[in-house]
């Protein structure tokens, strides 16, 4: 068994700690590149919830958020599709109201 010679930094443990951690699922690398890919204020108001077929859905604060992020969906898919693994099968985001996501 091989030793370090010098400590890592505690980010660098944590970092590497939490990869391993997270499930290897669609929705879980949709849900880690969100915020990046569509910012801080729609990531307050719209969050991935689920996956079914290739298909996300995003559950928003309101409908006016719903509505106008499926205006901004294909934007939003191409950013997201960068970000995700190429063997994760994403086809789509279906945007809802919280309500609807329960």
């Amino acid at each position: 068994m091989r030793r370090r010679r010098t400590p890592r930094p505690i980010s660098a443990a944590i970092s590497e700690a939490l990869d391993r951690a997270e499930p290897a699922t669609l929705l879980a690398a949709v849900q880690s590149a969100w915020a990046g890919a569509v910012g801080e204020a729609i990531a307050r108001e719209a969050t991935p919830v689920a996956e079914r077929s290739g298909v996300v859905t995003v559950a928003c604060a309101s409908s006016a958020w719903a509505q106008e992020l499926d205006l901004l969906g294909p934007q939003i898919l191409a950013k997201i599709r960068a970000e995700v693994p190429a063997e994760s099968p994403l086809e789509a985001l279906r945007f809802v109201t919280s309500a609807e996501s329960a």
